[in-house]
């Protein structure tokens, strides 16, 4: 066995899933709180509840959650139940919610959903749904890397060591005949774990050459001078890729069925609102973005942040698989046994009272 092979399975033993923070877009760790649901709860009471806590980012892969929110959609099918709001920065301080019960249902991405999954020996999280596919791109100086064919000696940043865009470019420049130690992210091109709240800043200052990043923090890269060379969605089949996923806590799903399909029938025709209202979807999505964030894009930022995610029911659940190969051929993530991590028993209830098709949890549902 190899030395480099060998650090990374004790790396990998030490923290049995992806190894650090694993926040799908790696905005930071802490919650903050979001005072507002769009419209009032009233009406009966579902499953009784006088509230329930949701949990999303306030960044463009989040805009089911964002604009259901801010155009009420969520708090329509709730009644009386009051959304109680939380914006979160980064996948393990969501996943930490959810375990505490500080939140019931969350948007996250794949990896955290992974991560929490089986750290609990599948007992913490169902994922219920999808909610967003795409949204990642490389994004370059264009004066310092020519192509694909150039990344040799360059420094390309991911959000977090280990986290969805990690293993993304990883994965991405070992078919490329790249050697890169995972671990240290040395080697024929440097990989650089940065926030991505401060990406755009090293980008800027020439810190970095490029980076593998989410949206809006790609479109941002694009504004200030850099030139994307590869889209993900041109490396998955038909171009879809899972990037937001809807989870549950095991507990509250069990107890309260009525309020989870509730939350789901107010996805669904987020998403189909969405699709039929972008022009106004776009606004709303801002509109949130300025709440919960503290600033809204500038156009020529959100509009291709907003173009580059596809929302969606389906959680394109082998994709999901495929991703935690990866990490797994990177030496980051032990062989994980995702069996029973998706229940998608009320989306398919409620995609068919929509007239929509059920979808596949690709033989990872409950055992």
């Amino acid at each position: 066995m190899s030395a480099v092979r060998h650090r990374l399975l004790a790396a990998a033993a030490t923290v049995p899933l992806l190894i650090g923070a694993l926040g799908a877009c790696g905005y930071g760790s802490e919650a903050k709180k979001d005072t507002s649901a769009g419209v009032a709860a009233k009406g009966a009471k579902t499953d009784g509840l006088d509230q329930i806590k949701i949990g999303f980012f306030g960044n463009t892969t989040h805009a089911t959650p964002l604009i259901g929110l801010q155009k009420g959609l969520f708090q329509k099918e709730l009644g009386g139940t009051a959304i109680k709001p939380a914006t979160f920065n980064a996948g393990p301080a969501e996943i930490e919610a959810l375990n505490s019960g500080a939140i019931d249902i969350g948007w996250i991405g794949p990896s955290p959903a992974i991560n929490g999954f089986t750290k609990s020996q599948g007992k913490s999280l169902k994922i219920i749904s999808g909610s967003a596919s795409g949204g990642v791109s490389l994004v370059v100086d264009p004066k310092k890397v020519k192509g694909l064919g150039d990344l040799k000696g360059k420094t390309i940043a991911t959000p977090q060591l280990g986290n969805t865009q990690d293993v993304a470019l990883l994965n991405f420049l070992a078919g490329k005949g790249y050697k890169v130690d995972a671990t240290t992210g040395k080697g024929d091109v440097t990989v650089q774990r940065t926030d991505n709240k401060v990406t755009p800043t090293a980008f800027e200052q020439g810190s970095i050459d490029g980076a593998w990043v989410p949206e809006p923090t790609a479109s941002k890269l694009v504004a200030a001078g850099g030139k994307t060379i590869l889209d993900e969605k041109k490396l998955w089949k038909d171009g879809k890729f899972v990037i937001t996923n809807v989870i549950v806590s095991q507990k509250f799903l069990k107890e309260h069925p009525k309020a989870v399909e509730a939350v789901l029938r107010a996805s669904v025709k987020t998403n189909a609102w969405i699709r039929s209202h972008p022009a106004d979807a776009k606004k709303a999505l801002n509109d949130k973005l300025a709440e919960v964030a503290g600033k809204a894009l500038p156009n020529n930022v959100l509009d291709p942040a907003f173009k580059n995610v596809d929302v969606t029911d389906d959680p394109l659940a082998a994709t999901l698989q495929q991703e935690a190969d990866h990490a797994v051929k990177a030496g980051l993530l032990q062989k994980p046994d995702l069996k029973g991590i998706y229940d998608l028993t009320l989306l398919n209830k409620v995609l068919r009272s929509e007239g929509k098709q059920p979808v596949a949890d690709a033989g990872l549902g409950s055992k």
